[in-house]
């Protein structure tokens, strides 16, 4: 028990650089909270104790502002930065070293009683207000992006954004690397769309302004060939 303790803290300190020391991290930090009181909730479930494990882990809810339902799986040195709003349910597996931010849903897709809601492995890092959704996978070291909405697969080492997501296929990294602001693809493709509608409009008026010149032939020369030069750049 102390151990796991130890591993906790450990992970905490290791992944959030604003924490100065172990009696800090037990006393302010309800992410570490959340999933000591899940563990002693996940016996009380595994241990035919259902309703004594829905119970608690209301009023784990409650202290912590973090659901985890009792059943779900969770993983050693996983660590759930502030945490506020997080709901992980029923069927969620989670692995080793997983960092969760706040606001992150690991939810449900259907009304069946078997397998419903996502599996995370080793070292996933899920940023703030994303949402995956199902019996998908998050592959080891992969990371999705805040506010992401997942609902496939994501391979190991590939980072998933957007709404629904898109996967952007990246060399594979560790925890340690905790960006998880990424542009949206599709976005950025509609950014380059519209500066370019930009441009096409500028010399669709430069040239209207080309042909206005020619029908009134009272423009020198010199000024046609101006406007010919800014068609041209």
């Amino acid at each position: 028990m102390f151990d796991s303790l130890k591993e906790e803290l450990r992970a905490a300190k290791n992944k959030d650089p604003a924490a100065r020391s172990n009696f800090e991290i037990l006393c302010c930090y309800p992410g570490v909270w959340a999933i000591i009181l899940h563990r002693w909730n996940h016996w009380l479930w595994t241990h035919n104790l259902p309703f004594w494990g829905r119970f608690f882990s209301q009023i784990s809810r409650f202290l912590t502002g973090i659901e985890i339902h009792p059943g779900a799986q969770i993983g050693k040195r996983v660590f759930i930065d502030h945490g506020m709003g997080i709901v992980i349910g029923e069927t969620t597996i989670v692995g080793d070293d997983v960092l969760i931010y706040q606001g992150v849903v690991l939810g449900g897709t259907s009304l069946s009683k078997g397998k419903r809601h996502p599996t995370v492995e080793d070292a996933v890092v899920i940023g703030s207000g994303a949402k995956v959704l199902g019996n998908i996978t998050l592959g080891n070291s992969s990371k999705i992006g805040a506010g992401a909405v997942v609902l496939n697969d994501v391979p190991p080492g590939a980072t998933a954004v957007g709404v629904p997501s898109r996967v952007i296929y990246e060399e594979q990294k560790t925890v340690e690397d905790l960006n998880h602001d990424f542009s949206d693809p599709v976005a950025s493709a509609i950014d380059l769309l519209l500066e370019r509608q930009v441009e096409l409009e500028k010399q669709i008026n430069i040239l209207n302004q080309k042909l206005d010149i020619e029908k009134t032939g009272i423009i020198r020369d010199s000024e046609i060939e101006e406007v010919f030069k800014e068609v041209d750049e």
